[in-house]
């Protein structure tokens, strides 16, 4: 197989059998495509464009900018048919219209945060969790509640307090007087996507009755195993600056997680638009106008099409350089794990799909790093002590490792 060098096209396969750019068959559209029926290429070139549908990327002449609409193929195509890449590409827009159709409608409340937006749900897709982080009032839970709003899925929401219980996550087991038998009553955990807001509230051992259905999404009470439904997904909170009557997570908990996302405030511009959008509507009316546009079906569909993306050797060996350096670093007293590694490895096939691609750039494993790591790795104490931030030393690594060509 050989590697083409220009730009993005060094990180997608190549070969004999390579779709051709020019070739209006190979970008992906669906609109009066018979992939039954034999087409003459040449009599395409003269037609005019067909229209984009809706949510589709605009065309453009850039070439760079053609390679980002996604019209590239899934696998080698060495080892694959014309109608298997037309598929994979096929599948690419599909995501990217579902993606880009729940961004614009939690776009009819939230204002801004479109990175955060794209993390969940690139998360989503991936069977990952969440970790939300940032000061109280920027939208934190709401971007959650109207996340699930988007997905036809169950969605519960716990309010961590110090006085919370396992058994008020999870369930527990209650004695039927008439039937003289105990039964299992489901706690809110069981549900699709669980919103736990202030999750640093709850004590240890509440914490520690969330790390079972984390990573196996079931619940065993009793000797009994409790299968969640899927997809499942959570999404935890905590304010940075409380910390009287707070629990820090310990490593195990954190690990879990598949990002941590700093919410930061809105720009100058970004408030005044938010100010002239809820000057008429102090009680979340137009919170109603948001609806269902994607279900739960789609989204373990889409799981099996991020599986799919193409990422180069070269990549994999870039993702395993990085972890590798967290642990062999004197900045750091505690390193990566391998689930970072295949964390960032997920997102990054999330990423590029999500942008109508089928195969994984530098830039989509440099995007997904930060957030993977940021919650896995703890400072020396020396760095610790000089105030260095986790973000610099991230970086810092980033700058050391050579960029696959």
């Amino acid at each position: 197989m050989s590697i083409e060098q220009n730009d993005n096209d060094k990180y997608k396969p190549t070969g004999a059998n390579a779709e051709n750019p020019e070739n209006p068959e190979s970008t992906g559209r669906v609109e009066g495509t018979d992939k039954s029926e034999g087409t003459d290429k040449s009599e395409d070139k003269d037609k005019p464009a067909t229209p984009l549908t809706p949510g589709e990327p605009e065309k453009t002449d850039n070439p760079a900018d053609a390679e980002n609409a996604g019209t590239e193929p899934l696998v080698d195509p060495v080892t694959s048919t014309d109608a298997t890449r037309e598929e994979h590409t096929i599948e690419a827009f599909e995501v990217q219209r579902a993606v880009n159709a729940v961004k614009d409608e939690m776009g009819k409340v939230i204002i801004g945060q479109r990175h955060i937006i794209d993390l969940l749900i690139a998360a989503i897709l991936t069977n990952g969790h969440v970790l939300m982080e940032g000061v109280p009032g920027i939208a934190k839970t709401l971007t959650s509640k109207l996340l699930a709003r988007c997905i036809d899925v169950d969605f519960s929401r716990i309010q961590f307090t110090p006085d919370l219980m396992p058994t008020d996550i999870i369930g527990t087991s209650i004695f039927d007087m008439k039937r003289s038998e105990f039964y299992f009553k489901k706690g809110p955990v069981f549900s699709q996507v669980v919103l736990i807001d202030e999750i640093n509230r709850a004590p240890a051992k509440t914490q520690a009755a969330l790390m079972e259905v984390m990573e196996e999404e079931q619940v065993t009470v009793d000797g009994t195993t409790h299968p969640m439904k899927a997809p499942f997904f959570v999404v935890a909170t905590q304010n940075p600056v409380e910390q009287e009557g707070t629990y820090k997570l310990p490593e195990a908990q954190l690990d879990r997680f598949m990002f941590k996302l700093e919410v930061d405030y809105p720009s100058a511009a970004e408030e005044e638009e938010m100010l002239n959008r809820f000057s008429s509507d102090f009680y979340g009316r137009g919170e109603g106008g948001v609806g269902v546009v994607v279900s739960a079906e789609e989204i373990l569909k889409f799981r099996g099409y991020v599986e799919k993306v193409y990422i180069k050797a070269d990549l994999i060996k870039y993702i395993a350089q990085i972890i590798s350096l967290t642990r062999n670093n004197s900045d750091l007293y505690l390193g990566a794990s391998p689930r970072a590694s295949l964390s960032i490895m997920k997102a990054s096939k999330a990423l590029a799909l999500m942008a109508g691609r089928n195969f994984v750039t530098p830039d989509d494993v440099k995007r997904a790093a930060y957030p993977v790591l940021n919650h896995r790795l703890i400072l020396s104490y020396d760095r610790e002590i000089e105030g260095i931030a986790v973000k610099e030393i991230i970086e810092g690594l980033l700058r050391k490792i050579e960029v696959p060509r």
